[in-house]
């Protein structure tokens, strides 16, 4: 049995994710404001995706593609979105451990299926809808704190959870505004419309941030060059990253793609326990179950 591309560029995403998300974590645990830690990532792919760029228009018979009049707004819409998740990500990661922070993280499996719907029209059936109910519950074991004595602290979802959701729908957001962008690139060429649209989103927000930082935290671009040993790599493991998660965009449904993207738990979870030692309780297993169980059985059915 052959796996589909899709799946294979996928895997191959989740991985450089979730490296990028480790050093991102180390970023943002030393001097850097989670917009620093977030700015890392735009800042230091951008001369590489133009390096890229250039050499494939020079070495291959290739010319810049058209594009359809929604391109752009697709491309900024997706690009701004990510920028707020990523920054609600590395909140998480402040206020939790960095598994849990992945795993909130994740309800964007669960969420880009209701973008889909709501924004291209992708259908959902009854068997999704209580799939999703499952991964909710998950999410909830995963919110509740405990307090000093050991019990259950069941006041409303805490700020890490907050943060944790946000970032599923934002990264959800992204992923639908992706798609349709890579989709709006006039081309047969798999690499060349994922590489061309990721060129344009990462400059743009590599601008954005850029105008951001120096109005509003201009000390953050000094600090984020002081960390460029490591932000470089964080820099070639998001452009590795994005140019296999849009290629698999391209490819296939956004939400099939994220369900399968879910293998990312996995690998948090030995990075957390192995490397950050963060301890993992047994109702946070649990939450990572419950939302894991969600994820495959929306890929199986779909």
């Amino acid at each position: 049995m052959t796996l589909d591309f899709w799946i294979i560029a996928t895997l191959c995403a989740a991985i450089f994710q979730t490296i990028r998300f480790t050093l991102q974590k180390i970023l943002a645990d030393g001097n850097l404001s989670p917009l620093g830690a977030t700015y890392s990532r735009f800042i230091f792919a951008a001369p590489l995706i133009v390096l890229c760029g250039f050499l494939l228009l020079f070495s291959a018979d290739i010319s810049v593609p058209d594009v359809e009049s929604q391109f752009l707004l697709f491309s900024v819409g997706g690009g701004i979105t990510q920028i707020l998740a990523t920054v609600c990500v590395i909140l998480v990661f402040k206020s939790r451990n960095f598994a849990v922070g992945i795993t909130l993280k994740k309800t964007e499996v669960i969420l880009t299926a209701l973008v889909g719907t709501l924004l291209i029209g992708e259908g959902i059936s009854t068997i999704s809808l209580s799939l999703i109910c499952l991964g909710g519950l998950g999410v909830f074991f995963l919110s509740k704190k405990v307090s000093a004595v050991g019990q259950p602290n069941l006041s409303s979802i805490n700020k890490s959870a907050f943060y944790g959701l946000s970032s599923g729908l934002l990264f959800a957001i992204s992923a639908v505004c992706y798609r349709s962008a890579t989709l709006s690139v006039v081309s047969d060429i798999v690499y060349l419309r994922s590489g061309f649209t990721l060129l344009v989103v990462i400059l743009v927000q590599s601008f954005v941030l850029t105008i951001w930082l120096a109005v509003f935290e201009p000390g953050q671009i000094k600090l984020v060059w002081q960390e460029r040993k490591k932000g470089i790599w964080v820099g070639i493991t998001s452009l590795g990253g994005s140019f296999f998660w849009f290629t698999a965009f391209t490819l296939q449904n956004a939400a099939y793609v994220k369900a399968v993207g879910q293998i990312e738990l996995i690998f948090s979870l030995l990075i957390s326990t192995l490397f950050f030692k963060d301890h993992i309780n047994a109702r946070e297993v649990l939450g990572m179950l419950l939302i894991g169980l969600s994820a495959l059985g929306i890929i199986l059915i779909v």
